[in-house]
């Protein structure tokens, strides 16, 4: 099968520059157009002069032209981008990675009307480890039961718009799920003051913001006697991106629908 190309979205960012690492560096994904918006220092410049490996590939603003010479598109940018992206991808009948986390109900609902015509890889982390956590949680969150209290907490770097994280939410999701209950119904958020008794069956979620953390996340389960913690640390965004590539190769000859990094790494 012939390499993967990729298009890298805010290819300008923090998180873009991991991508265009990983995508120049992955077996079975070609580096084939860098996207950042029209108003970035970097739109027409070379991709190299942010990864030496990406020299060659012009940084753009033209999402139409990037996906004519593109497989996937993969982003990793901000809600509103995000959402334009999916257009473009939909009108183009080109696949989609998406990372992005904080989209609203009417752009999840856009996601899921657009996979009726392309493929899709959405997840609020790309991680192999955190999908990994996940199934973990959902093993705990089933076998422990409602006599074991769950705490989710998470923090990241103070540069993080949206709280919770993506990922402290899926966490939540997936023990909610596993316990036959939705996090709309028992999902607890900034406790202050006097709360009383915790609430049989609540799930609580806590947010930190400082420095530069790239992501932790810890789901507690406390119960009689003894306590249990399914934690992952992310000290890269490196294993963001790698995840992300693997999730464009798994993208491959799939017919649309939305997948998700649970399908990819073959843990459903």
């Amino acid at each position: 099968m012939s390499p993967v190309r990729v298009a890298v979205a805010g290819a300008g960012g923090r998180m873009g520059r991991a991508l265009l690492e990983a995508a120049t560096s992955s077996e079975g994904v070609t580096l084939a157009a860098a996207l950042d918006m029209a108003s970035s220092p970097f739109d027409g410049r070379d991709a190299g002069e942010l990864v030496a490996a990406a020299r060659g590939v012009r940084i753009g603003s033209d999402v139409a032209a990037a996906l004519r010479v593109s497989d996937v598109l993969i982003d990793f940018t901000r809600p509103q981008g995000t959402a334009a992206h999916l257009a473009a991808c939909r009108a183009a009948r080109r696949a989609m990675v998406i990372g992005t986390t904080g989209l609203d109900a009417g752009q999840l609902d856009e996601v899921r009307a657009a996979a009726s015509d392309i493929a899709i890889v959405m997840a609020p982390n790309m991680s192999i480890g955190v999908n990994v956590a996940l199934k973990l949680v959902e093993t705990a969150a089933r076998a422990l039961g409602p006599e074991y209290d769950v705490e989710v907490f998470e923090i990241h770097h103070n540069r993080k718009v949206d709280a919770p994280s993506g990922t402290a939410l899926k966490l939540g999701e997936v023990a909610a799920r596993a316990r036959g209950t939705t996090l709309e119904k028992d999902a607890v958020h900034g406790r202050h003051g006097v709360t009383g008794e915790r609430r049989p069956g609540a799930i609580g979620f806590s947010v930190a913001r400082a420095g530069d953390v790239v992501g932790d996340h810890t789901v507690f389960f406390a119960g009689p006697g003894e306590r249990i913690e399914v934690t992952h640390r992310s000290s890269s965004r490196a294993t963001y991106a790698q995840g992300a590539m693997r999730a464009a190769r798994f993208l491959q000859g799939k017919p649309p629908g939305l997948y998700d990094m649970q399908d990819v790494l073959g843990l459903k």
